[in-house]
């Protein structure tokens, strides 16, 4: 670990370790579900209890390993997802980290399991994809949800929408042409309050704020899965909400 990334205050020390649960001190100014990253592996996990200068973790990977005084790195961020083109084309385990890119580094197709404190990022930055633009033009206002283009995600999803970030607003200052960009690279450029803000295919959303809606649509049309115990029994709406219990309850 690089320690010189991070300032003192930024560290906690593991205090007790109980299965996943993990319980740090000297963490005065923390937040609840605040992202973390716990021990030498840097772990990921995420604060769900404050009591004092000591913080209880939720660990979401294995935590052997751990003992008293493995430092505990403070994000000053909530646990978030990154939202963009090539999301709809990977399979992801809880915490959005690409498992087929996992596997591929780790150099075994077949991987049972992901390596402790592996950090792989979300989204590919260095894919590129075919960006369309909307009718937009300098001056224009902009506001969270407003779509500024459109890239081809798969065969599913041949249309994918790019949207403003839901806080994102402002004047449009520049437009970019049509052409190949990464998820990172500036599409629109608009000034807000005498300052330009960029927007890019991609931004993070936090995974415990709900995404705000101007309408919720009622569902009118069925989920065919091609299974008919499914589609007979337990009928989905398309767009709805389904569980289907497994192995872990």
């Amino acid at each position: 670990m690089d320690n010189e990334e991070f300032k003192e205050s930024k560290f906690g020390k593991i205090y007790k370790v109980a299965g996943p649960l993990v319980v740090a001190e000297k963490m005065s100014g923390a937040k609840m579900y605040e992202l973390v990253k716990v021990g030498w592996d840097k772990l990921i996990g995420e604060i769900i209890k404050l009591e004092g200068d000591t913080a209880s973790i939720q660990c979401y990977e294995d935590t052997s390993g751990l003992t008293v005084g493995d430092p505990v790195i403070r994000t000053n961020s909530p646990l978030s997802v990154e939202l963009g083109p090539g999301i709809l084309s990977n399979i992801y385990d809880g915490i959005q980290r690409p498992l087929q890119k996992i596997a591929e580094m780790a150099g075994n197709e077949d991987l049972l399991t992901v390596p402790k404190g592996v950090d792989v990022k979300a989204l590919d930055s260095d894919k590129l994809w075919d960006y369309n633009p909307v009718d937009l033009h300098v001056g224009d206002i902009l506001s969270g949800g407003d779509v500024i283009g459109y890239c081809y995600e798969n065969a599913l999803f041949k249309k994918h929408q790019i949207l403003v970030p839901p806080k994102g607003r402002g004047r449009v200052k520049e437009v970019m042409e049509a052409g190949s960009y990464n998820v990172k690279d500036p599409l629109v450029v608009v000034e807000y309050e005498d300052e330009e803000v960029e927007f890019s295919m991609s931004h993070f959303w936090p995974v415990r704020q709900t995404r705000p809606v101007a309408e919720k649509l009622s569902g009118v049309e069925q989920l065919l899965t091609g299974q008919r115990v499914l589609d007979v029994l337990f009928p989905s709406v398309l767009g709805g909400t389904c569980a289907i219990p497994g192995a872990f309850g």
